[in-house]
């Protein structure tokens, strides 16, 4: 028998088979792989905001580092675990009220002034905040079947707690040192105190303000009382299904479902962080993380009541202003390089925040040879001479983000503060009793405006501290100090400003927040030299300043000319940009238009619109609408927006003027008819004469209730040139010639550069016969604007009338 083989024969065949069935099975595994790869979530996949809770399971450490932080804590529930202040019957005296904290039933209450100047106890319903300070919320107009998760009107009160001296004390407003009248917007339960329009947009996540301006109710939502993981991260909605799923991979359209944070464009972390780290104005509700920020927001410019001329910070603003301002900013660096993004803390303590990054040879910065300090010491910090604190809410002391050098040379030139005399107002000559009042830098600087002694004393350290610094660094001549002595003489109204503003507008290598406000002040400032330069940065990279060069051409009297020149700007990638060419344009006759032409300023205007009415519980939204309503000869809208105004806030100024004006116009208008249809109908011409004499009686209804309220604004607002330039106008229609005539020398001392408030004194002028004065004024006008063909004969009169004098005379419309 024939022994075994050693081994079995190939078979061809089942090779082949075996080889086939692997790439088969390989094929088939690829196909599923690409398959699953391939397939992702329709475009129109609803992504709802779904709770931090749900974030939790798989970020369990990144909870961790947020729990307890200042985003945390930004808003809760007034409960034993969240309230700081003393509530066991503690009192605070304050402008001869007795505020008493107290509870009531487990409930935290207070007694205190309410909106009817009665003393009454108010249950506190939410805690704000937590560090330095915590304030104090009080519901009002909340009806019995309004859902649990609304809330209606809701107030601040401005008994706070000091977190760190742990005692009550009066949160006064700025430069008001007095008691509050219950009805005052100022007031505890007035409209400045009011979290829904306020605070709570950037205190709680995907808040909704939901204001009825024809019933005045709020129906306030939110997704998550605080600052939460999808405030920062956008809803969570696409996410949390995408990590649920099955798939091998995150969606091939949608990544992993979140705003992309981490990746090499720092603007949309920044865009992010600034949606609430800035002082800004809505352009459209509902901006989501890692969205552009000038799609959503428009950012204050570096104005006179925000900024100091050379850009620090005055007012509160919250980052973004002087972040973008910074060296920092444009070399790339993100909010995350020095905070921790969860906890919200720095990453690093003391000097090593900086020199984490700075680490340039051994005694570059952080040595004596630079610093000049002892090491240790306050003055060889970093942040204390590069960015300097300013304190807000009394105790909230905040640093300039603009990481700037400080400059006691600017100081001494034009006044602003600098970081060097800052910490040594111990040298300044003062007598204690002046000290002892003076807490703050900035209480310094405020009291060195009106008080000599003061100024002479911070202008003496001033100059010590800039001596030294030219011994130990030089003298610095660079574009920030350009920039700071442009501004000061543009406001002084110095006409040869008006060249290095517009230079400095098309400086491509100042940040464009710089470049905007020079080209907004060449526009306020020198109005007949603004139009070739905003026409030629209407293209410009920066949004700011594409945005401030639309509002500059708003100056241009032809439209066919605006048209041409704006047209494009309704197509820009932007929505502040298209927004503002909306308002702009809106005066244009559309018959001048195309179809396509009109429809896309349509839908501009209704995206303005949006953006305007997220603010419908103030006035000022709808006088905005009002004016842009009359632009385009839609007066039934406008009275609307106007009479809406006044319900909204009825202690406003500004919308029964525009409303009687409206109004009078209107008045005219009908009498002119009258007379005309006269002869052919007089059952029509008595029905005009009627309707005439019945808008006259509203007007001088409006312009009564006006009165006082100006009076009131002039009174706190001395230094407010447009209140001044609206009460004169007030005053002059009430007869009260001598009072008018003071308030409009006011005003156009303030602001001799603003031409209607020049026009309007030169026209007093005039009506009391004083041609000589009248004359000076006009010339002024024709120094502002030597082309308007409506100044030149207004000049050719008031000279025809001085030499041929008539006494006073009433001014032409």
């Amino acid at each position: 028998m024939p022994s075994a083989p050693d081994s079995i024969p190939s078979n061809p065949t089942s090779k082949r088979w075996l080889r086939s069935g692997g790439l088969v099975l390989a094929l088939l595994l690829g196909g599923g792989v690409f398959a699953d790869w391939w397939t992702c979530l329709p475009d129109d996949e609803p992504n709802a905001y779904v709770g931090g809770q749900a974030c939790i399971q798989c970020h369990q450490q990144e909870s961790r580092l947020w729990e307890g932080s200042h985003h945390d804590l930004a808003m809760d529930l007034a409960t034993p675990a969240t309230v700081i202040g003393n509530f066991d019957d503690a009192e605070l005296e304050h402008y001869g009220i007795t505020t008493r904290m107290f509870r009531r039933d487990g409930k935290y209450m207070v007694n205190t002034e309410g909106p009817d100047g009665e003393m009454t106890d108010f249950e506190v319903k939410y805690v704000f905040g937590v560090d330095p300070l915590q304030q104090y919320m009080v519901e009002f107009d909340r009806p019995a079947e309004m859902p649990q998760d609304e809330i209606a009107r809701l107030q601040v009160l401005r008994v706070s707690w000091d977190t760190e001296k742990k005692e009550w004390f009066y949160l006064r407003p700025p430069d008001v040192d007095e008691k509050l009248a219950p009805d005052d917007d100022l007031h505890w339960t007035g409209i400045a105190q009011r979290w829904n329009n306020m605070c709570a947009d950037c205190h709680s996540t995907n808040l909704r303000k939901s204001y009825n301006d024809k019933t005045k109710t709020y129906h306030t939502t939110f997704s998550e009382i605080d600052v939460s993981c999808e405030a920062c991260h956008g809803p969570g909605g696409v996410h949390v299904k995408l990590a649920e799923s099955k798939s091998l991979f995150w969606d091939r359209k949608y990544g992993y479902g979140l705003a992309k944070l981490k990746g090499n464009d720092t603007k949309k972390q920044l865009d992010t962080c600034f949606q609430c780290h800035s002082r800004r104005r809505i352009v459209k509700p509902g901006y989501r993380p890692g969205e552009d920020f000038y799609d959503y927001f428009s950012n204050e410019l570096l104005l006179a009541h925000t900024y100091y001329p050379d850009g620090q910070i005055l007012d509160e603003v919250y980052v973004h202003g002087s972040f973008i301002q910074s060296k920092m900013y444009h070399k790339g660096i993100r909010c995350t390089d020095c905070h921790d993004p969860h906890t919200a803390r720095l990453k690093h303590q003391g000097n090593q925040v900086c020199t984490s990054c700075h680490q340039h040879s051994a005694g570059k910065y952080d040595a004596p040879s630079h610093h000049r300090h002892n090491v240790g010491s306050t003055g060889a910090s970093c942040v204390e001479c590069h960015m300097p604190e300013t304190t807000y809410m009394a105790v909230d002391a905040r640093r300039d983000h603009s990481l700037r050098i400080p400059r006691p040379d600017l100081s001494v030139a034009i006044g602003t503060p600098n970081a060097c005399t800052r910490c040594h107002l111990d040298r300044a000559k003062l007598p204690d009793e002046k000290r002892s009042k003076l807490t703050q830098y900035a209480d310094w600087l405020i009291a060195a405006r009106d008080d000599e002694e003061i100024r002479s004393a911070v202008a003496e350290v001033d100059q010590w501290s800039a001596k030294y610094y030219r011994e130990w660094y030089g003298e610095k001549k660079d574009l920030t100090k350009q920039f700071a002595n442009t501004l000061v003489a543009a406001r002084k109204g110095e006409a040869e400003a008006a060249p290095d503003l517009a230079a400095i507008a098309r400086d491509k290598r100042l940040p464009g927040i710089v470049r905007a406000t020079s080209l907004y002040e060449l526009g306020q400032y020198a109005p007949s030299n603004v139009l070739e330069t905003a026409e030629q940065l209407l293209s410009d990279d920066d949004p700011q300043v594409r945005i401030t060069a639309v509002a500059d051409l708003q100056l241009l009297d032809d439209d066919t000319q605006l048209m041409r020149l704006l047209l494009p700007s309704l197509e820009d990638p932007v929505r502040a940009v298209r927004t503002e060419a909306a308002r702009v344009l809106a005066r244009v006759p559309r018959q001048l238009m195309n179809g396509g032409q009109r429809r896309m300023l349509q839908a501009a205007l209704d995206e303005f619109k949006e953006g305007v009415l997220v603010n419908n519980d103030r006035a000022a939204a709808h006088l905005t609408l009002g004016v842009v309503y009359e632009s385009m000869n839609d007066l039934q809208s406008a009275e609307a927006a106007y009479l809406a105004a006044i319900r909204v806030e009825p202690q406003v100024t500004g919308p029964r003027t525009n409303l009687a004006a409206l109004l009078e116009r209107q008045a005219d208008e009908a009498e002119n008819n009258a007379r005309r249809i006269a002869q052919q109908n007089r059952e029509a011409a008595i029905e005009g004469i009627v309707k005439s004499q019945q808008l006259r009686e509203r007007v001088a209804e409006l312009r009564k209730a006006e009165m006082p309220l100006l009076g009131r604004d002039a009174k706190l607002a001395p230094d407010n040139a447009a209140i001044q330039y609206r009460y004169g106008l007030s005053l002059y229609l009430h007869g009260q010639v001598d009072e008018a005539l003071e308030s409009l020398i006011t005003a156009v001392r303030l602001e001799p550069n603003t031409p209607d408030f020049v026009l309007a004194l030169a026209l007093l002028y005039r009506h009391r016969g004083d041609l000589e004065n009248a004359i000076k004024q006009i010339e002024r006008l024709l120094e502002l604007r030597p082309n308007d063909p409506s100044y030149q004969q207004l000049y050719r009169e008031v000279r025809q009338q001085a030499v041929q004098p008539t006494g006073p005379t009433v001014d032409r419309e």
